[in-house]
């Protein structure tokens, strides 16, 4: 069979199982078993060898399965790139770019940042800040073992100097010395524990770990807030990934908390997506 024909029998397969982006899927799925791009994938029109053909479909029956895109790839981008994902990890998503770009913002002025990243998962917020700013002192701490394994290969890949501590954010929070932090950055579970089940087919091949955020979607900005304050300087950052609707909720916990210059920052769809604010007052 010829690329174009596979390509064509895949998006038929795709298609038929209610994939959203069948065409899209079927470039990507085939460009991963060809190793190569989408350009060069457009210009082929040669046979496939049997090994090639077995590999792409066995992809495509992943996917039309309902396994996300980003697992039967094995890897995802974010913000230009390539992390290793699979079962067991949260995937990386465009809305994380959105607390990424205000961390970098804040903390890009301090000569030698001191930051922990928690519930790190693939490790995207870790790496992203330890590669583009200079000289900081990045840790990233992540309590599923599985979720790990991919965070520290994520390090090694993008040869990032990062610290990364297998560890529930509780248990950790002691081994950190009060103010000695720049930044706390995290994107926790924010999802409600029964919302759950109504989520789409793909996310719910995901971790639950990664993803209930207990009763009311609270339960680790709570914790953090309520565990980890004492490790920010006076005038560090905290910075969240949030989910619809929960800005308020979170800016009274940060108030109550002391911190002060609370911003909320919108995605493109216009949904607050992050959160900042700084301990106590610099003046």
């Amino acid at each position: 069979m010829t690329v174009p024909a596979l390509r064509n029998a895949i998006k038929s397969l795709l298609t038929r199982a209610g994939v959203e982006n069948p065409d899209g899927d079927a470039a990507e799925i085939l460009c991963a078993a060809l190793n190569c791009s989408r350009t060069e994938l457009i210009l082929r029109d040669d046979e496939l060898s049997d090994v090639e053909s077995e590999k792409a479909v066995a992809m495509a029956r992943r996917r039309a399965a309902g396994e996300p895109i980003q697992y039967v790839l094995g890897y995802w981008f974010f913000m230009d790139r390539k992390y290793t994902v699979g079962e067991g990890v949260l995937i990386p998503r465009d809305d994380t770019e959105v607390v990424v770009r205000e961390a970098l913002a804040i903390v890009k002025a301090i000569p030698r940042p001191v930051i922990v990243d928690l519930c790190s998962g693939s490790g995207i917020i870790a790496i992203t800040l330890e590669k583009e700013l200079e000289h900081a002192t990045v840790y990233a701490v992540e309590k599923s073992e599985l979720a790990f394994s991919y965070l520290r290969e994520n390090i090694e890949l993008h040869q990032a100097d990062v610290e990364a501590i297998c560890a529930d954010l509780a248990d950790c929070a002691g081994d950190f010395a009060d103010g000695s932090l720049d930044m706390i950055i995290s994107n926790p579970p924010y999802i409600r524990s029964d919302e759950i089940a109504t989520l789409q087919r793909e996310v719910q091949y995901e971790p639950r770990l990664a993803l209930d955020g207990g009763e009311n979607g609270y339960d680790f900005y709570e914790m953090i807030i309520s565990l980890w304050t004492k490790k920010l300087k006076e005038g560090g950052t905290i910075a969240f990934e949030i989910g619809e609707g929960q800005f308020s909720y979170i800016a009274e916990l940060l108030k109550a908390a002391g911190y002060t210059d609370i911003k909320g920052t919108k995605d493109i769809q216009g949904t607050v997506r992050a959160i900042t604010a700084q301990k106590g007052s610099l003046s």
